[in-house]
């Protein structure tokens, strides 16, 4: 009993070393599965399929690429199971204002816009605003620069 309990504390303490990259924006702290928690906890499916955001429920909890994602029904989970890439925001969830000027910022599901199928986030309404003024170059300089900072560390930029 004790090595299974020391054995789940050394994966659980090791698991955020596989983020070290900070590819992906993860709240902090791990969920119950031991993965960081995407979206800050936000059903990523509601903002394609509702009119607002939705807060997700652990009941409902999905795994992608060592991340988990909650979803406010199982019909929510279900969709984004038959293709998590289609319901993911873009940049690993991170502002794509942000990822323009090089940066990692948090990324809002409250400042979101859907270009072409794809979910952007931004970090305020002020950035969310800058973008608006310029979209499709914001969106195709975003995609240019991810490449180059995509597996670099927040603070290395």
């Amino acid at each position: 009993m004790k090595l299974t309990t020391l054995m789940t504390v050394a994966m659980i303490s090791l698991a955020p070393a596989a983020f070290a990259a900070d590819e992906v924006n993860i709240s902090n702290g791990l969920t119950l599965t031991g993965n960081p928690l995407g979206m800050h906890g936000f059903d990523p499916v509601s903002m394609f399929k509702s009119d607002a955001p939705m807060i997700g429920n652990a009941e409902f909890t999905s795994e992608h690429d060592g991340v988990d994602y909650y979803f406010a029904t199982a019909d929510a989970k279900a969709t984004f199971d038959a293709d998590p890439a289609a319901m993911l925001p873009e940049f690993g969830g991170f502002c794509a204002f942000g990822v323009f000027v090089g940066k990692k910022l948090d990324g809002d599901v409250r400042y979101a816009d859907i270009v072409d199928g794809k979910l952007y986030l931004f970090v305020n309404q002020t950035i969310f605003e800058k973008y608006l003024e310029d979209k499709e170059n914001v969106i195709e300089g975003a995609h240019a620069k991810w490449s180059e900072i995509m597996a670099t560390p927040i603070n290395d930029l």
